[in-house]
């Protein structure tokens, strides 16, 4: 090969391959054998996955856009030789950093944590801006903080060289910290299959299944969103990434069968937040409650799937509620779908058994099954295409190649693995600064002073305090402040551990929805040219009666306490509730506008019974009545509320085309 052809392969997607090679299987050799260790894992992959974020940004354009092409290259290449420096320095170092210079550290060990920290704090700003300035603000008050004029804020101030190390070398906190760990051993391992589904296109085949599935009626077809996002939420683990896989497909589809754009929009913003809740990737909320709790990932799946369920149903009934009325009963085209596509999600579901199956009843741990369900995979979608490109020669798979597609796999991975790591390499610098200055002992006192008040007090502040963060700050770092400064309160006050870390996942998760910012919804508003605040307001609303269940799980505790029989009589009183609620929403039970809404006030009033008194014969006995009820109201509903003629296309028919770079960063995302 000549010096010319050589020269040709060295471009940066080929860079960016290779480094998303190197991480794959050494992440891979780790889940497999847990050589070293966690900490040991973290100090010297960090570096690598930092540098596949700074490539990953740099395809996506220049860095720093007011400067010309030949500066950005530079400052790629000082970044990723920072990288480098700090990958040799802590992997020759890393045993004498770990136990020998604690406390103590060398010059060089100093430098190499404040390279690192000014490299994560300046790519935070580029990705995710707000939490750099949380952490700006954080620094300067860990630094100043004998400055407040606040009693309940004022701490003695610390020195630049603690604010450094306490993010850096001392492993325990900051960027190698418990949460950067979290990203590169349990949440890559889950990634990996999600990695292996978008390299084969297995999402885009099950939402084509799902519209078979949705029906032949009009009124069903904005169905297919629900259960889309309901079967990519399982590897996802994200509202913003459902929206941008399931949302390109479902939003056009519905808009194309008369669904106003704003509407499509916040049917798929409400569907795809159930990718937060979606077993078995949940989020990161997910796999950091197994981390504090203790507990193995799979107890947390268990208790995951009665939320998931519940959500999923009052989201499909909502939906349906509203379509009764917005559009006519008639029929619709079935879609073909070919066999090569229904082959592929049917290996997606089975192999997402097989995970459960694994962790569940064989009692295999959580890396260790992750590859073993992303092998499987793998193999069976690699034996399927070779079949239908090479035996069957299938059109659909002339165009693509075995390489291609390992290598978007690979690729996938590294991309979500590396954004990830990033995200919560900036949160483990701000839970550290949050610590140092004592901050959430000072939070978690005032809650209990206020619990020794009042419980439900306390429950309604700490929710305040949660939805307020969750207003500028992404799902999983609302998690992470409300677990380390609401859930020792919580606890304190006699709440059991599972309830307290639900009701934060739970807030966090309505955080995404909460103004002024929501990726999810800003994707899927883009997508349909509509408005984002009209869309967040529509899905607001579709989601109201499930975010009632925040607060069931203290009244309806084996929901997730106890899985089990008792487990799923409070699930089933919840759902109940919601759908009771949904319809005294969205349904109709008579033409005279008075009587129709006494009715429903009355549903309401049972329905809400139902839910929060803690007695379960109670509630038993008000469910007894609200399903009834439910169900000739939906009856009536179908009657009354159905339009008479078909509803043409509104607010433009066509998606918006301008969605690369909103798009890209919410198919990174894991929420």
């Amino acid at each position: 090969m000549t010096r010319a052809n050589l020269a040709s392969l060295v471009t940066l997607r080929n860079t960016i391959f290779v480094f998303a090679l190197i991480q794959t299987v050494w992440l891979v050799w780790y889940f497999w054998t847990g050589a070293g260790g966690p900490q040991e894992l973290v100090a010297h992959v960090m570096s690598i996955a930092l540098t596949l974020q700074i490539l990953f940004m740099y395809q996506d354009g220049d860095l720093y856009k007011f400067l010309p092409r030949i500066a950005n290259h530079i400052v790629v290449a000082i970044y990723v030789g920072i990288c480098a420096y700090a990958f040799i320095h802590f992997y020759r170092e890393f045993e004498e950093i770990a136990i020998w210079r604690q406390g103590s550290y060398t010059t060089q060990d100093y430098i190499v944590g404040l390279l690192m920290f000014l490299l994560v704090m300046e790519l935070s700003r580029l990705a995710h801006p707000v939490l750099f300035w949380t952490n700006v603000i954080l620094v300067v008050y860990t630094l100043w903080g004998y400055l407040s004029p606040l009693d309940f804020f004022w701490h003695p101030g610390t020195t630049w060289y603690r604010v450094v190390t306490s993010s850096t070398v001392e492993l325990s906190t900051g960027i190698y910290g418990i949460y950067g760990q979290l990203a590169l051993t349990l949440i890559a391992a889950f990634l990996l299959i999600a990695g292996v589904a978008n390299g084969f296109d297995a999402q885009r085949a099950m939402i084509a299944v799902m519209r078979i599935i949705a029906g032949r009626s009009r009124q069903m077809v904005p169905q297919t969103a629900v259960l889309g996002s309901s079967a990519i939420g399982m590897i996802s683990g994200s509202g913003s990434a459902n929206a941008a896989v399931v949302g390109t497909i479902t939003i056009p589809l519905m808009m194309r069968y008369g669904v106003p754009g704003t509407f499509a929009a916040a049917v798929e913003t409400a569907a795809s937040m159930g990718g937060l809740l979606m077993p078995p990737m949940m989020g990161v909320g997910a796999f950091l409650m197994s981390e504090f709790l203790g507990v193995p990932y799979w107890d947390v799946v268990l208790r995951g799937f009665a939320l998931a369920f519940v959500y999923y149903v009052s989201v499909g009934t909502a939906v349906y509620l509203l379509c009764v009325r917005l559009l006519p009963r008639d029929a619709v085209e079935a879609p073909k779908v070919p066999p090569y596509d229904k082959i592929k999600t049917s290996i997606f579901f089975s192999t997402v058994l097989f995970l459960l199956y694994l962790m569940g009843f064989v009692g295999m741990g959580e890396l260790r099954a992750a590859v073993y369900t992303a092998g499987l995979m793998l193999s069976l979608l690699i034996a399927v295409f070779l079949y239908f490109k090479y035996v069957l020669k299938d059109p659909q798979v002339a165009q693509e190649t075995l390489f291609g597609n390992l290598r978007r796999s690979i690729e996938t991975h590294a991309e979500m693995t590396s954004y990830l790591t990033l995200l919560l390499a900036t949160l483990g610098i701000m839970i550290g600064l949050f610590t140092v200055t004592g901050f959430i002992n000072r939070m978690g006192a005032m809650l209990i002073d206020l619990g020794a008040w009042n419980v439900v007090a306390m429950i309604f502040m700490a929710y305040i305090f949660g939805w307020l963060a969750g207003a500028g700050l992404p799902p999983t770092a609302t998690y992470i402040i409300g677990a380390v400064v609401i859930v020792r309160p919580l606890q304190e006050l006699g709440i059991n551990p599972w309830i307290a870390h639900f009701f934060v996942f739970l807030m966090s998760v309505w955080g995404e929805l909460s103004p002024p910012t929501s990726l999810t919804a800003a994707v899927s508003a883009r997508i349909a040219n509509a408005s984002f605040l009209r869309t967040m307001w529509e899905a607001l609303k579709i989601c109201l009666p499930i975010t009632l269940m925040t607060f069931a799980i203290f009244t309806r505790p084996n929901m997730v306490v106890n899985p089990g029989w008792l487990q799923i009589a409070d699930t089933m009183l919840v759902l109940i509730s919601t759908c009771g609620i949904t319809f005294a929403m969205f349904g109709r039970y008579l033409d005279q506008k008075a009587a129709d809404i006494a009715l429903r006030c009355l549903l309401a009033a049972v329905s809400l019974f139902c839910m929060f008194h803690p007695d379960m014969t109670m509630s038993a006995i008000a469910a007894a009545l609200v399903i009834p009820a439910f169900a000739v109201g939906v009856w009536r509903h179908r009657i009354i509320a159905a339009p008479k003629a078909a509803a043409p296309p509104t607010e433009g028919s066509a998606p918006s085309t301008d969605l690369s770079k909103l798009v890209v960063e919410a198919r990174r995302d894991i929420g």
